[in-house]
């Protein structure tokens, strides 16, 4: 008898804890499916940012407006699809072949660790592997999954979380309204959200009238736009702006 009342126990708890995962699903999907006719006014990462500079600083500086597509320069829209998701148009949402190959860079450093620690004479502490900088592994849209819902944590529960989103945004949403959405709130530096703010913040001037090499070097700017705020005359951001502009030509617009 007690050993049937632990089993039912077990039961009941597995059957409350799906319950809760589905529905958190529904609340997700719910929120994606209306973000197709309403401007989603922060995003979860944007509020742990504000939460961590208040609290850190004890102010708040702040810039994040939100503007319309259509007021978004062209040269922006092709600048980050060349930086950041040159297939954005095509694909599903996820880019399998730059997983694989993702996890193949992670699998060869694993099996370099692990020969430098076989030939550590004993004693001696084996060196550190250094990770792979994986370039190209996630899409505008996963990125956006990501910041928009998720917090960020890295771990498989939360990157299976993100694949569950990033096909929801693709089913439910156009390419245009992802981009749009990607655009109005992706971080450009300290406080500074969305192509608006980004513009008046390093241009002095609206998102419509970036020029070419203007958007190139913000969408250089994304994978570290805290770092690139702080030395606007690195070298790097300037040569990979040049790359950026000769590809633009290349990315297509939803």
């Amino acid at each position: 008898m007690a050993r049937a009342t632990l089993t039912f126990r077990i039961l009941r708890w597995l059957l409350q804890v799906a319950l809760a995962g589905v529905a958190l699903q529904l609340f997700f999907i719910g929120r994606i499916a209306l973000m197709s006719v309403v401007d989603p006014s922060s995003t979860t990462f944007e509020r742990s940012e504000a939460w961590r500079i208040v609290t850190e600083k004890d102010a708040l500086r702040w810039r994040q407006q939100w503007v319309p597509y259509a007021q978004i320069s062209d040269h922006l829209k092709r600048a980050v699809i060349a930086s950041e998701d040159g297939d954005f148009i095509n694909h599903d949402g996820v880019e399998w072949e730059a997983i694989e190959k993702a996890w193949q860079k992670n699998t060869q450093a694993e099996e370099l660790a692990a020969k430098r620690a076989a030939r550590t004479p004993p004693g001696k502490p084996a060196p550190a592997a250094k990770a792979p900088k994986i370039v190209g592994g996630s899409t505008i849209t996963q990125q956006l999954a990501k910041n928009l819902l998720l917090s960020g944590e890295r771990t498989l529960l939360r990157k299976g979380q993100e694949f569950v989103l990033t096909l929801a945004l693709e089913l439910l949403l156009s390419k245009q309204r992802i981009l749009e959405i990607y655009l109005n709130h992706v971080e450009w530096g300290e406080g500074v959200f969305g192509a608006e703010a980004a513009a008046q913040h390093y241009y002095r001037k609206p998102a419509s009238k970036l020029s070419a090499y203007e958007a190139a070097r913000l969408a250089v700017m994304l994978p570290r736009p805290k770092y690139f705020e702080k030395v606007p005359n690195s070298g790097y951001l300037s040569s990979r702006a040049g790359t950026i502009v000769a590809r633009m030509g290349d990315a297509v617009l939803p």
